[in-house]
């Protein structure tokens, strides 16, 4: 029994494309060929062929089974395995992420602009502008912890003096800045204490805690006026002043 390479492919079920690729990436030899020129594949192609599909289903590179034993029985190395297991593992967490990210999307429960953890519309709709882009970039750079700490944030309502911060004009005055900065260090200091996660976003952030500083600082100068980014930085000094003293 010989068959064409049409008809091989029809087979195994691949496209007369990823047949000629093999061929060209020494995965799969080359057959006799008949009088007419034509190649005529045997069962032995036909088995090669159908383990290299196999393979590349599961996710194994080309390259990867390049160098596996091209004997039918022969398993793939443990050590493959365990790193494919991994990949998979990854890919599965992610798009069952990216699936609850559509159905609150679907459910109207979602914002399409905000990470899942952020997103539910009740805690995000009142958000100004500055303040939901920001939620943005966060979702860019913080871990699980770091969201999940600011996301409890969200639900609270904010304080009279959080709503100055925000409603802070850019010419507003030495003594206004300073006055709003000290108001504000027993109310983050209360938001601190309520949400401890607060204290370090960026324990579990994926690139580590400078590119996460240099990501929030980054958003902070473009987000916020002159006046609200030199308010940030007295309570800060404030704040590190408070804790020096205990």
């Amino acid at each position: 029994m010989a068959w064409s390479t049409r008809e091989m492919a029809e087979l195994a079920g691949v496209s007369l494309r990823a047949v000629r690729h093999y061929h060209d990436v020494a995965l799969l030899d080359e057959p006799e060929r008949r009088s007419n020129g034509y190649k005529q594949y045997g069962v032995s192609h036909l088995v090669r062929l159908l383990r290299i599909k196999r393979l590349t289903a599961l996710g194994f590179s080309l390259s990867q089974i390049a160098d596996m034993d091209d004997h039918p029985d022969s398993d793939p190395d443990p050590r493959d395995l365990r790193a494919l297991d991994a990949e998979l593992a990854a890919t599965i967490e992610r798009l069952q992420h990216a699936r609850a990210e559509v159905g609150a999307l679907l459910r109207g429960r979602a914002a399409s602009d905000l990470p899942l953890r952020f997103a539910s519309v009740d805690e995000t709709a009142d958000l100004p502008a500055p303040d939901r882009s920001f939620v943005t970039v966060l979702g860019t750079v913080l871990g699980p912890s770091g969201m999940d700490a600011y996301a409890e944030l969200l639900q609270q309502e904010p304080q009279p003096v959080a709503r100055e911060l925000n409603e802070l004009p850019a010419d507003a005055d030495e003594q206004t800045r300073q006055s709003l900065a000290e108001r504000l260090v027993p109310y983050v200091r209360f938001i601190r204490a309520r949400h401890p996660g607060l204290n370090d976003l960026a324990s579990d952030a994926p690139r580590g805690r400078q590119h996460t500083a240099r990501t929030i600082g980054k958003a902070i100068s473009d987000l916020y006026n002159p006046a609200q980014v030199d308010v940030m930085k007295r309570l800060d000094r404030l704040l590190s002043d408070v804790a020096a003293r205990q």
